[in-house]
């Protein structure tokens, strides 16, 4: 598995934990408000680190950290993602995964000792606005996918949450309603606010109000009632 960067350390990224997140190169999707775009688009132009360089790193780390996120880009592009997996847990971390739950085939091969302790999926967007954003033609995107890795994750047995980054340029009530549908009784939802950085592949999105988030927030819990803002100030 190609690694095109480490954060050694993180509060933030697993719940609960001190954790290290790696990240993979390249990605199926073009959400233009991505804020990972290099690593997304062009990860050959990224600085390639060395998977025994890592899993080194990481051994020095026991004790110290508990948790290792793998992050992207998508990471379930990966061919060599569940032999990634089984080493980092053999080192006797819990891993936690980023997807956009795009590949549900891949997701069902990361069983047994290879599975994910936590799984966290981005929702881009509601069936009928998926495609525009996720920045992909419409007949291009099937959602039926998505749907498929949902229902997965809710029953695989692993620790998981679903998030949104929101757009105030493509979420509202009627998508974070229409999410809510799809994800009725779920562990745990997530309102993610919007930052646009120099990484962004389109530039020139917007973030809602804090009180417009709440408000979202507020229509995403009557289907999911664990649901809370992240980001947002």
């Amino acid at each position: 598995m190609k690694i095109y960067g480490l954060n050694k350390t993180t509060l933030l990224d697993y719940p609960g934990h001190v954790a290290a997140t790696v990240f993979t190169g390249g990605c199926n999707f073009r959400c233009p408000f991505c804020h990972n775009g290099g690593l997304a688009l062009h990860p050959e132009t990224q600085q390639e680190i060395a998977q025994e360089e890592v899993l080194a790193f990481l051994k020095k780390r026991k004790g110290i950290l508990t948790g290792v996120c793998i992050s992207g880009g998508e990471p379930t592009l990966a061919p060599d993602l569940k032999a990634f997996i089984g080493r980092v847990k053999a080192l006797g971390y819990l891993v936690k995964l980023d997807t956009n739950g795009y590949l549900p085939e891949a997701l069902k091969e990361l069983s047994g000792d290879h599975m994910p302790d936590y799984i966290a999926m981005d929702i881009k967007n509601s069936p009928n606005r998926y495609a525009k954003t996720a920045g992909i033609m419409e007949s291009a995107m099937d959602t039926g996918r998505i749907e498929e890795s949902i229902q997965y994750i809710m029953s695989c047995g692993a620790a998981y949450e679903f998030r949104t980054t929101v757009v105030r340029e493509l979420h509202g009530t009627e998508e974070i309603r229409a999410i809510g549908e799809h994800i009725r009784g779920a562990a745990a939802y997530y309102l993610q606010g919007y930052e646009e950085t120099e990484q962004v592949i389109r530039p020139g999105f917007h973030a809602c109000t804090k009180e417009e988030m709440e408000e979202l927030a507020r229509t995403a819990a009557e289907y999911v009632p664990n649901t809370a803002l992240r980001g947002v100030e």
